[in-house]
């Protein structure tokens, strides 16, 4: 079977090209599960967790001393959790059916023991006695537990592990060696009410959980072992080293991103040219073919979705993504948290930044669209002078959207134009580039400055920053700033929009000589 880069499901090994996570699956067998512990695996959609219990149940499996039983409450429905004798009967029943053909062991004991328990109590009798008469280490593992965590049986289950695990540790019971539970929310931060009737308790029932602080993110080192596995496997060649630190640079690591560009350039861009050798630009071109707003994939879905779904948390990212906003870090705070949860964001010296640049850039065209649907912004209207070539005419366009907003927006408060200035700039740009291009805004390797928009149309860039007159000192320092930014993409010209809220201004334009620069600027 010819391998693949994998965008879909668990990554296996013969099927997959992979990244060798070796390191991760040790780690979390020598701090965790030889110690006994009970953890949770909370990671974002798509952020590898399956792969990883996979990789693990399989090393676990090689090891003499444990014994793995691993289950998911992926479709089990809502009848399993309707009555307490359902949920008893129903998860040694899964257990079972998900064991059958893997190991026929565990799915003929937990078929028998279904029919014999009738409540938790009996459930908790059969886990001592299973546990006792194995002469190995279970290990059980549970993948998408969320999907029920709002479920008070099964939470009351969560519960009677954690009574266990107590009790075994003071020598008065046996349960699992450890227990891993796999989801997006983090189980033992669950906010419960212990017994129907009661006054509901800030109290988790897995509140035994130790952290689980083990980096499942894909680091260019990590990326390379996986372009390792490619390139030995096709012959194709390419600067590894290069085109891992690239894939890095726009993904964070995010492992179905780097995955997800692999397979554009695997599948179909290399395959519409001679060479097969892999290039910078072909990483360029993946990125753009994913942050392409035509393009869907469940994880941009859920992630639109849990935006549109929440106003707190949209306006957060909205503050984030189009004010530049500094926000802490505070996991803690109910927004950061869903934020940080569904993989959005990322921790950065102790600051909100969105986890990546493919999702700045796919949350940047849902603001737009958003607003766009809103009929609060305009957007250009087509003209052929917008292009010069195959080339944009960014000194015509300045132009006229110095004329656009002369006429639409002159007369808007200064409050709205700060807030908003850069969003009618986008909106009005957006038809101009979306067929050959797209644009976004872009930390600079170094120093996390940031330049305002980066426009790359037809494989050209065009380097545009935003500022609002603070007078003739702060016009000098953006200048330079400008020219430095030009400067690492090794461009002689630029362009400056600047927003000038005194009641005299003129709306002027000129071309400034800067050091060695060009900088078409105009002033709205």
């Amino acid at each position: 079977m010819k391998k693949e880069f994998n965008d879909t499901g668990v990554c296996v090994p013969n099927m997959h090209y992979m990244v060798d996570t070796s390191k991760q699956i040790n780690e979390i067998l020598h701090n965790l599960i030889k110690r006994g512990k009970y953890f949770t695996i909370n990671r974002a959609r798509q952020f590898g967790k399956t792969t990883t219990i996979f990789l693990l149940s399989e090393y676990l499996k090689k090891k003499h001393d444990y014994f793995v039983i691993r289950t998911s409450f992926e479709g089990t429905g809502d009848e399993i959790f309707n009555t307490p004798k359902n949920f008893s009967k129903g998860i040694l029943k899964h257990i079972s059916i998900k064991n059958k053909l893997i190991n026929p062991e565990i799915s003929e004991d937990f078929e028998q023991a279904s029919t014999k328990v009738s409540n938790l109590d009996d459930l908790s009798y059969f886990i001592t006695q299973y546990v006792k008469k194995k002469e190995k280490k279970i290990v059980l593992i549970i993948d998408e537990v969320d999907k029920s965590s709002n479920n008070q049986l099964f939470l009351s289950f969560l519960g009677m592990l954690r009574d266990k695990y107590l009790l075994r540790n003071q020598g008065s019971d046996y349960t699992f060696h450890s227990v891993i539970l796999a989801g997006v929310h983090d189980i033992k931060t669950l906010k419960v009410k212990i017994r129907d009737g009661k006054e509901a308790k800030l109290n988790s029932p897995w509140n035994i959980a130790v952290d689980f602080d083990i980096d499942l993110s894909f680091k260019p080192d990590a990326i390379v072992t996986m372009l390792d596995d490619y390139t030995q496997t096709t012959g194709i060649k390419m600067d590894k080293k290069t085109i891992s630190e690239k894939l890095y640079y726009y993904t964070s690591g995010y492992p179905y991103l780097v995955s997800k560009l692999c397979k554009f350039i695997d599948e179909k861009i290399i395959t519409q040219r001679k060479s097969q050798n892999w290039t910078l630009q072909d990483v360029e071109d993946a990125f753009e073919m994913i942050v392409y707003s035509g393009y869907s994939t469940t994880l941009f879905d859920s992630i639109a979705k849990n935006l549109q779904n929440n106003s707190k948390l949209y306006n957060f990212i909205y503050d984030i993504v189009i004010q530049n906003k500094t926000k802490s870090f505070v996991i803690n705070d109910i927004i950061v948290y869903l934020a940080y949860t569904y993989g959005i964001i990322k921790n950065q010296n102790n600051k909100c930044s969105i986890h990546n640049r493919i999702f700045e850039q796919r949350i940047y065209d849902l603001i737009l669209s958003i607003l766009d649907n809103s009929n609060h912004f305009k957007s250009a209207i087509f003209h052929d002078k917008y292009y010069s070539g195959n080339d944009l005419n960014m000194s015509y366009i300045l132009q006229r959207f110095q004329q656009f907003f002369k006429e639409s927006y002159s007369q808007k408060d200064k409050t709205f134009i700060e807030r908003e200035g850069k969003l009618l700039f986008l909106s009005y740009l957006k038809p101009i580039i979306n067929s050959n291009g797209y644009d976004f805004k872009e930390p600079v390797v170094g120093d996390e400055r940031r330049m305002d928009i980066v426009i790359t149309f037809n494989k050209k860039r065009y380097v545009t920053e935003l500022k609002i007159w603070r007078g003739a000192k702060y016009h000098q320092t953006g200048l330079q700033q400008l020219s430095d930014y030009l400067d690492i993409y090794s461009l002689k010209n630029g362009y400056l929009v600047i927003f000038d809220f005194n009641k005299d201004k003129q709306y002027k334009q000129e071309q400034i000589r800067f050091k060695d620069k060009d900088i078409f600027a105009v002033r709205v």
